[in-house]
């Protein structure tokens, strides 16, 4: 199986439902934050303070390229799809799900999250004009799955059953 790649806005829920993903799935699931994270031993945080935004797409890039094509469940950063080569990395080598969730609901899960450079002291119109700018890009994926009122394991289901269908048709 080719590897899943779940991409979206901050907040959205990739990182935990990828967990339970890989769980339901028997492989192995990798965060590129948590990869960058280790590899630079800095979170992101000080990496954009220290490096810049620049450096670290760069380093994205790299991890993104470096990850399993086959068998894993890759979670990602919600800029990934800033670069279109990136976007185009995942759409042939693997399923790409958008994990779509309402830009209001999204401020609320990131509102005091202080772990976020891009959302460290900007305002909730700020993020939901953001989020609305990468919609675009994120709408490239394969297939989009809308968490909005999901529970975590409804929303892991949803996801879950995409894949299967996925996997079951001919592409």
């Amino acid at each position: 199986m080719k590897s899943i790649y779940l991409i979206g806005f901050m907040g959205a829920g990739k990182t935990t439902i990828g967990q339970v993903l890989a769980t339901k799935l028997n492989i192995p699931v990798f965060d590129t934050d948590t990869v960058i994270e280790n590899n630079m031993n800095m979170e992101i945080t000080e990496i954009f303070q220290e490096y810049g935004e620049g450096h670290f797409r760069a380093l994205e890039k790299k991890v993104l390229k470096d990850l399993p094509v086959h068998d894993a469940i890759v979670t990602t950063g919600g800029g990934i799809v800033k670069d279109q080569a990136n976007i185009e990395w995942m759409k042939e080598n693997g399923f790409m799900i958008f994990l779509n969730a309402d830009p209001e609901i999204i401020w609320d899960r990131l509102e005091n999250d202080t772990t976020r450079p891009l959302v460290k002291q900007k305002k909730k119109e700020e993020v939901i004009e953001l989020f609305k700018t990468r919609l675009p890009l994120y709408d490239q994926a394969h297939i989009s799955v809308n968490t909005t009122g999901l529970t975590l394991e409804d929303a892991a289901e949803s996801v879950y059953n995409a894949i299967k269908t996925w996997n079951n048709s001919p592409h």
